[in-house]
């Protein structure tokens, strides 16, 4: 065996191989020459990119997709979450505004009151209501107010509208009101217009009294304003007591009932006027007016005082 052996002869495969580099590198590097002399090859590349265009824009469309549908998600999210704030911003304004208007109300009527009262020279204290009793055979008010706020027994009690009741109950913090509708209750009244005497009793109904008892030739017509007399010493003369709604004959045929609509608002209201005395005292002057005026007094005598008592009149 030699010491030595000979390179081994190149393969045909090689050669070839080699070849077709040679030839690529030759073709490139004619290429380049002619795109760098004649620009021809860049034209080529531009209609290229006009021909795979479709192609790139089919190729991003799902990406394309993704973010659509995502920032629809982030929208949608961000709107219902607007939405929500929103609703309750406004569900909080509509119930800030209904408390106003209803401050407001209660403002106004308590202008009302203690207009009413300055109108007609009343020293009256204002007392809440805490509690009320409609039932047809008790008509209450219970006051959040008391003896130690100054309320006695046989206070005469007002709105704007005219009268309401009485104090037939005085506790240190609360005193209750017998009202005019009260089946037990009876105050003496007058036709404003003519002074004819009557008396309006109470019958369970919190918008109707009743006139008993009418002499069938005593002047008296519907649309009347019914004031107290002042007689018993139980009310200060003068405070509207309602209108005369109706009149038919009794069962006798021989006197009148009268429906008399109370002018006090004795279903509503917050507060009421507990009445002290009359401050001054103005001049006589007949009601013609057949609308309920405020608790302004017409004293054809000063106030009576208030013995105490339980029921502001008999009741037939």
């Amino acid at each position: 065996m030699p010491a030595y052996a000979s390179p081994t002869p190149p393969r045909s495969s090689d050669v070839a191989a080699t070849l077709r580099l040679l030839s690529y590198l030759a073709l490139s590097v004619a290429l380049l020459v002619l795109d760098h002399r004649g620009g021809w090859l860049a034209q080529i590349r531009a209609q290229a990119n006009v021909v795979v265009q479709p192609l790139w824009w089919v190729a991003g469309l799902p990406a394309r997709l993704g973010d659509s549908m995502r920032d629809d998600a982030v929208t949608r999210t961000r709107l219902t979450e607007d939405n929500r704030r929103l609703r309750n911003a406004l569900l909080v304004s509509g119930a800030r505004q209904a408390r106003l208007q209803v401050a407001a109300a209660e403002n106004e009527r308590l202008r009302g009151l203690l207009g009413a009262a300055e109108r007609g020279g009343l020293d009256v204290q204002l007392a809440p209501i805490l509690d009320i009793d409609l039932d047809p055979t008790r008509q209450r008010l219970i006051l959040d107010a008391g003896s130690r706020n100054g309320v006695r027994l046989g206070q005469s009690v007002i709105d704007t509208g005219g009268l309401v009741g009485q104090i037939i109950e005085v506790t240190p913090t609360t005193a209750t009101v017998l009202l005019l509708t009260d089946p037990d209750h009876a105050v003496p009244v007058l036709v404003g217009r003519n002074g004819v005497r009557l008396v309006a009793y109470g019958r369970g109904r919190n918008d109707q009294l009743e006139l008993s008892n009418i002499p069938l030739s005593a002047d008296v017509k519907v649309g009347d304003i019914i004031i107290t007399s002042g007689l018993g010493g139980r009310f200060p003369p003068g405070f509207p007591v309602g209108t005369v709604a109706a009149l038919r004959p009794d069962d006798s045929r021989a006197f009148l009932v009268g429906v008399l609509k109370p002018a006090a608002q004795l279903d509503r209201g917050r507060d009421v006027l507990l009445l002290r005395q009359l401050v001054q005292a103005p001049a006589v002057a007949p009601i013609m007016s057949a609308t309920p005026t405020p608790a302004v007094p017409t004293p054809t005598a000063a106030a009576a005082p208030n013995p105490p008592a339980n029921v502001a009149g008999p009741s037939p």
